[in-house]
C-alpha cells in the first residue's frame, strides 16, 4: 500500500507531465522500476500507458546521487582523482584522463610523449570493454542470452590487462595528473597484440548473430527514430548522435592527448533507430583496434610522467638515497599542489559521448569548482521524447540502444 500511496504522491505532484486521458482513468500509470534489471542502472520511469503503448514517460533519476562533484572540492586535486573512476563504473581510464586534462590545461603541465600514447591505448581498450557491455546487456534485454555470456568473456581479456598495469581490474586511477601511474610492464605491447589478433573474430560472430537475425530486425529497425536536428536539440552525442547521421566526435573535432596523430574513421549511420545505433557501436570497435595498434607502433621509449617535480613525485629509487626525494613524496601526497585562480573545460569522446570536465581553482591545493557534463544525463532526457508510441516492449531496446549509465548520470 505504501508503494501504491508513494505513486499516488508523484502523479499528483507530475500530472502535468501526463496527458488528460491519465486524470480520467483512460490510461494507466505505471512504475518502471527503480529495480528493473533492464535499465542499466537504478532508474525509475513513471509510464503512462494507453494497453501496451507509451503515451508518456517521466524518467526520476537521483538513486546512485553520491554528492562525488561536491566532495572532490573537499579534497586535493590528486586526491580526487580517485572518485573519478566511480562516476560512470564502464569508462574508468575515459574519467581519469578527463579530468587529469583538466588539471593540465588550469596547470599548464606538460605531458611527455609516451605518456600520452599510453592514455590513448588505454581510453580505446577501455572503450571497447564499455562496447562490450553494452553489446551484451541491450542483447540479453532483447532475450538474446548468449552473446552476453560471450561478451562478458572477451571483456575479461582487457580486464586483465588494466590490472597489469594499474594493480586493479577497473578502479584503476591509472592516468595521473602529468602522465601515468608508472610505466607499463615489458609484456604489455604483446598482451595488447594479443587481444587485437582474437577480437575481430569474435566480433563477427556477435553480427553473424545479430545483423540478420529476423527476431533482433524485427526488434530494433525503426524503432526509436530520433532524426539529426532532433538529436541535436536534445543534446545528444557519441553513437546515440552518430546513429542518426551527425558527424561529431570529440576525438576529431577537438583532439586531445595526441589524437591528432591518429587515422581513424568516424562510423555514421542515417537509420537513426535502434539499429542504426547498433551498428555505430559495432563499427567502433574495429576503429578502436585500429587506433590501438598505431598506438602501440608510435610507443616510444621516454618518461611516462612530467618532469615537473611540483606535479609529479620523485622517481622510487631515490626515496632509499635523498632526504630531499622523501619529504617531497610525503609533501606530495598529503599537501598536494596548488592550481592557479582560474576556470577551465575539457572534453573527451567517452564510449557514451561527450564527457566534459569544468575545472576551477583558487590559487590553492583544493579545486574551487568542479562539474562534469555526463553524456549518459544529456541522453537519458530523451527518452520521455523517443518513446512516445512505441510498445513497453520496445522502450526496453531504446533504453539499450542510448547505452546510458547511471552513475554518469547521478553522481
Amino acid at each position: 500500500m505504501s508503494q501504491v500511496r508513494e505513486l499516488e504522491t508523484t502523479v499528483e505532484e507530475l500530472k502535468h507531465l501526463f496527458s488528460p486521458r491519465a486524470a480520467t482513468g483512460e490510461t494507466m500509470l505505471l512504475n518502471l522500476g527503480p529495480q528493473h534489471p533492464s535499465t542499466h542502472g537504478v532508474l525509475r520511469l513513471l509510464l503512462e500507458l494507453d494497453g501496451e503503448e507509451v503515451v508518456s514517460c517521466i524518467p526520476d533519476v537521483g538513486f546512485l546521487h553520491t554528492g562525488i562533484e561536491k566532495n572532490m572540492e573537499a579534497k586535493t586535486f590528486l586526491k580526487a582523482l580517485v572518485m573519478t573512476d566511480r562516476m560512470d563504473y564502464l569508462n574508468n581510464m575515459g574519467n581519469n584522463l578527463t579530468y587529469c586534462l583538466a588539471i593540465e590545461k588550469l596547470c599548464a603541465i606538460e605531458v611527455p610523449e609516451r605518456a600520452q600514447v599510453l592514455r590513448v591505448i588505454c581510453a580505446e581498450l577501455q572503450r571497447i570493454a564499455s562496447h562490450l557491455v553494452w553489446l551484451g546487456t541491450s542483447a540479453i534485454d532483447l532475450n538474446a542470452s548468449s552473446i552476453l555470456i560471450y561478451c562478458f568473456r572477451d571483456r575479461e581479456r582487457i580486464m586483465d590487462l588494466f590490472e597489469l598495469i594499474g594493480g586493479q581490474r577497473m578502479m584503476t586511477s591509472y592516468i595521473r595528473p602529468g602522465g601515468v601511474w608508472r610505466d607499463v610492464p615489458a609484456e604489455f605491447p604483446a598482451a595488447v597484440e594479443s587481444f587485437l589478433d582474437y577480437l575481430p573474430a569474435k566480433l563477427d560472430d556477435y553480427e553473424r548473430l545479430l545483423d540478420k537475425n529476423p527476431i533482433y530486425l524485427a526488434r530494433t529497425i525503426d524503432i526509436g527514430i530520433v532524426d539529426g536536428d532532433e538529436a541535436l536539440a536534445w543534446g545528444m552525442t557519441g553513437p546515440a548522435l552518430r546513429g542518426s547521421g551527425v558527424n561529431f566526435d570529440v576525438r576529431r573535432a577537438m583532439p586531445y592527448s595526441g589524437y591528432e596523430n591518429f587515422e581513424f574513421e568516424v562510423p555514421l549511420e542515417t537509420g537513426c533507430d535502434v539499429y542504426a545505433r547498433y551498428r555505430v557501436r559495432m563499427r567502433e570497435f574495429r576503429e578502436s583496434i585500429k587506433i590501438i595498434r598505431q598506438g602501440l607502433r608510435l610507443l616510444k621509449p621516454g618518461p611516462f610522467i612530467t618532469s615537473d617535480r611540483k606535479f609529479a613525485p620523485p622517481p622510487r629509487a631515490e626515496l632509499g638515497r635523498s632526504m630531499e626525494a622523501v619529504i617531497h613524496h610525503f609533501k606530495y601526497w598529503t599537501d598536494g599542489f596548488p592550481a592557479p585562480d582560474g576556470e577551465v573545460y575539457v572534453a573527451t569522446e567517452s564510449p557514451r559521448g561527450e564527457l566534459g570536465c569544468l575545472l576551477a581553482g583558487d590559487g590553492g591545493p583544493n579545486p574551487r569548482r568542479v562539474h562534469f557534463r555526463t553524456p549518459s544525463f544529456n541522453t537519458l532526457q530523451v527518452l520521455s521524447w523517443l518513446s512516445k508510441g512505441y510498445l513497453v516492449a520496445d522502450l526496453v531496446a531504446i533504453i539499450g540502444s542510448i547505452d546510458i549509465v547511471l552513475g554518469d548520470v547521478d553522481r
